[in-house]
């Protein structure tokens, strides 16, 4: 019984080691081919507590022709406080 588990999670092992491979060879292919990485390498500042996040984070706010970028749902949500406030 042993085993057969012990066979049966080196096969998981393998079969992880072996997709996350394919994973790694398509990024570079289409880095190679001049594609676009879903990776920003640009880091941006939050404006409410300071840390830096991805530029293409996915919790934002439009505010007119500026993109502000933020960490938290946290940290949208006391700036969107204070837009309220100034208004």
């Amino acid at each position: 019984m042993f085993k057969i588990l012990l066979t049966i999670a080196a096969i998981y092992i393998l079969f992880k080691l072996i997709s996350n491979d394919r994973k790694k060879k398509k990024a570079q292919e289409k880095a190679a081919a001049g594609q676009p990485s879903q990776i920003s390498d640009e880091m941006v500042k939050d404006p409410i507590c300071g840390a830096y996040v991805p530029k293409n984070s996915d919790i934002r706010v439009k505010v007119g022709e500026k993109v502000e970028c933020f960490c938290s749902y946290d940290c949208r949500d006391q700036y969107l406080k204070q837009l309220k406030g100034k208004e």
